[in-house]
């Protein structure tokens, strides 16, 4: 096989795997919608159990030789990875039940701009002056978005922007260990350990129930098979070909997505402030890759 065909094959899956990318994001951001509706029937902790268990499931099951041979420090990055999940879902779900589907898919994006400033923070990496402008910016995004100071939604908001932090930290510990352990061993471990954290924390707090409604059986089988056992697969398989900040740029496009489909389906509408600090996020967001893009393709050179 010549070197040309191999660079072929190569860019080619990296293209595909990218595609693929676009498409769980957009339904990810349709999630947001009937999560919204469903934990409305449901308490958030076991309708969150009943997703993660079930994809934990399909997972294992469709991979059950590559988690078994898994290395015991393989299970550990996975639990790393799964504390991250955790909190993330549980914060989003949580802050989904106090503020709209559109502040919660924008707000939620912001991990796109923490992911390399945490890694800068946290992993000494480089971020660049890009990503401490896209900081800024977002930070004046997320006031506007909300309310600029009159009507803040302090708690529901603000568990959003946990979930942002959360999802950054969960991209870096995903991009040390999809290098080192199989990825869909990694996939069922996370998947495992947040549902069945989930699940006992609805046992204890008496919460668990039955699903009866098809607007919480219909969310939970676009949830978990979709959103989650096929959605992670495939964002930690284009980890393999693409970094952090690259994938991060891709799921951008979940927050616009909620946005479009919080309008369709719920008619959510965003007011004059909200609409410029939504506006000031996405620029953020992709400014953050498309800055140093810029920086080393000009198309006047300097004089």
């Amino acid at each position: 096989m010549s070197y040309k065909s191999t660079e072929e094959g190569r860019l080619s899956g990296a293209l595909g795997a990218e595609i693929a990318l676009v498409a769980i994001a957009a339904i990810w951001g349709l999630t947001f919608v009937m999560v919204q509706d469903a934990i409305a029937l449901l308490p958030v902790m076991t309708f969150l159990a009943y997703r993660f268990l079930s994809a934990a499931i399909v997972v294992t099951l469709l991979s059950a030789r590559v988690v078994w041979a898994l290395p015991l420090r393989g299970w550990l990055a996975g639990l790393v990875m799964s504390v991250f999940l955790t909190a993330g879902y549980i914060s989003q779900t949580l802050g989904l039940a106090r503020t709209t589907a559109s502040n919660t898919g924008f707000i939620t994006g912001l991990f796109v701009v923490l992911t390399p400033i945490f890694g800068a923070l946290l992993l000494g990496q480089r971020a660049g002056k890009a990503a401490w402008i896209a900081a800024a910016i977002s930070c004046a995004g997320l006031f506007l978005l909300s309310g600029a100071g009159k009507e803040v939604n302090l708690i529901g908001d603000g568990l959003v922007v946990l979930t942002a932090c959360s999802f950054a930290l969960h991209i870096l510990s995903t991009d040390k260990a999809v290098g080192r352990y199989d990825i869909r061993a990694l996939l069922a471990v996370q998947l495992g350990a947040c549902g069945l954290f989930c699940f006992a924390s609805a046992a204890v707090t008496g919460d668990l129930a039955i699903p009866r409604t098809t607007t919480v059986w219909s969310a939970l089988m676009v949830t978990s098979l979709i959103a989650t056992a096929l959605g992670f697969f495939v964002q930690t398989y284009a980890q393999t070909h693409a970094s952090p900040a690259r994938i991060a740029l891709i799921l951008a496009s979940e927050p616009a997505f909620a946005g479009l489909f919080a309008w369709l389906l719920n008619g959510e509408t965003l007011n004059g402030a909200g609409w410029v600090g939504a506006g000031l996020i996405m620029a953020a967001i992709c400014g953050v890759e498309l800055m140093p893009y810029l920086r080393t393709h000009r198309l006047i050179p300097e004089g």
